[in-house]
């Protein structure tokens, strides 16, 4: 799931939430970092909580008042703790899907993930009308391999329905210990009815950075999600496509396809590379030290004149919207796919003083030219729908879903052929990254006829 009083602290806040300590309602720093199916915590700053004002405490005689008569008159004894709990996740449940109450088992649980070890099926979901709803799969994911689609609706998990389950609780039951299994139903557009997948849980691989030399010289990069040390492979992975090119480098290929978001500081820097100069991103909230500018700044090498072309779909979210955005505003690259998913939000957890934790909603994201991403996300330049494998043509193509949307989106012997080819032959058609490698040819036609050669 990421501000001008302490700019080096909360440079490494993530974009799509926060991390803050309270305690006693008093200020303590925050102290972890999270990532968990998209959701990715980042750094967070000093705050005070503000007192409630004398209508809020009337209103909560109301709330005490009927604390007091369940404990006193209901048929079965209740305990207060989990009356008070059950209170506060409803409240919650009345803003934005983002915002929810973490009891301390399950926010001790988060805090253990910070260790580098993230174990489950491999997808991020999110709740659209109440029903469990996958945004993407991660790549090479048990999730992945099985075919799970973006805007799959998980009816079932282990044959528990989920339509009462928090998004929270959801993920509880999907992660598990490596080599486990767990069950989930799945619902899809072209679908007669839910079917079934059993997948075995796997060590989540938190890959970072991919890249590779297409063609004559054309440099592909692949960004997952934005950690700790996106930048650095990046900058890492540059180095060596322009050493495989001999430095004859004629454009590239960012990939954000799929990329849930990750570490601010990090979309900032990736941006940077190749925007001279100019805003990159604004955060707007209601408290004064939740707004926040991030500039631009030379680097002094080719990377801001390479031709330059952005993937994305439904699955680019929050950081990779806001590299998308920073580079159309800019005018820097071309954006190619389909709409993005449209998280714009900051989440904030706050630290409570009994274990628990509260992620709230806390500010939003805008692009250089001061357009919303929240539910809106980025619209690309050249629209390129992925290509319909030929098994899938005769069902409708599942809808992927958008922040928008939610509540509250042969027999003849052949020669022989080495491993490397038939791995070649059997990659699947991916005909977004066919069009922006032909947008880069094209680029590179034009800028010679421009030249007069």
């Amino acid at each position: 799931m990421i501000k001008t009083e302490i700019p080096e602290k909360i440079l490494k806040e993530e974009p799509m939430f926060q991390w803050r300590g309270m305690k006693n309602l008093k200020t303590v720093s925050v102290i972890m970092l999270v990532f968990l199916l998209g959701l990715i915590v980042g750094l967070g700053r000093f705050h005070k909580v503000s007192a409630l004002s004398n209508t809020t405490y009337e209103e909560l005689k109301v709330f005490t008042d009927v604390l007091g008569l369940l404990q006193k008159e209901y048929v079965e004894e209740t305990k207060s703790e989990d009356l008070v709990y059950g209170a506060i996740k409803g409240m919650l449940e009345t803003l934005d899907p983002h915002s929810a109450f973490l009891p301390p088992k399950m926010y001790k649980e988060m805090q253990e993930e910070t260790k580098g070890r993230f174990e489950g099926i491999g997808i991020e979901i999110t709740l659209k009308e109440g029903v469990l709803t996958v945004v993407s799969p991660i790549e090479d994911t048990p999730a992945f391999k099985a075919g799970i689609q973006a805007g799959d609706q998980i009816i079932k998990i282990e044959g528990e329905v989920t339509k009462n389950l928090t998004l929270m609780e959801s993920v509880k039951r999907l992660r598990g210990p490596k080599g486990s299994k767990v069950t989930i139903t799945i619902m899809r557009e072209g679908f007669s009815k839910p079917r079934e997948f059993t997948l075995t849980r796997e060590v989540i691989p938190i890959r970072s950075v991919r890249h590779e030399i297409l063609e004559k010289n054309y440099g592909y990069i692949r960004v997952f999600q934005f950690q700790e040390k996106t930048s650095s492979e990046f900058d890492k992975a540059i180095k060596a496509l322009e050493e495989s090119s001999q430095g004859g480098l004629k454009g590239l290929i960012l990939d954000l396809r799929n990329n849930p978001g990750g570490l601010l500081d990090q979309a900032v820097k990736v941006s940077d590379r190749f925007i001279e100069s100019g805003l990159i991103v604004s955060v707007e909230g209601r408290r004064e030290d939740s707004k926040m500018k991030f500039n631009a700044h030379p680097q002094g090498d080719n990377l801001s004149h390479y031709p330059l072309v952005v993937l994305v779909n439904g699955g680019s979210a929050s950081g990779a919207e806001i590299v998308a955005g920073a580079i159309q505003d800019h005018g820097r690259g071309i954006i190619l796919g389909t709409q993005t998913f449209g998280k714009g939000s900051v989440q904030t957890i706050f630290s409570l003083k009994d274990g628990s934790g509260l992620r709230l909603t806390t500010a939003r994201y805008y692009t250089p030219s001061g357009r919303s991403i929240q539910a809106k996300g980025i619209s690309p330049n050249i629209i390129v729908k992925p290509a319909i494998p030929e098994e899938e043509k005769t069902a409708p193509p599942p809808k992927a879903i958008a922040e928008k949307d939610l509540e509250r989106h042969l027999i003849e012997k052949e020669k022989e052929k080495s491993k490397k080819e038939e791995a070649k032959e059997k990659k699947p058609v991916d005909n977004q990254l066919e069009r922006a490698l032909e947008l880069l040819k094209s680029w590179e036609i034009f800028k010679n006829i421009a030249k007069g050669k």
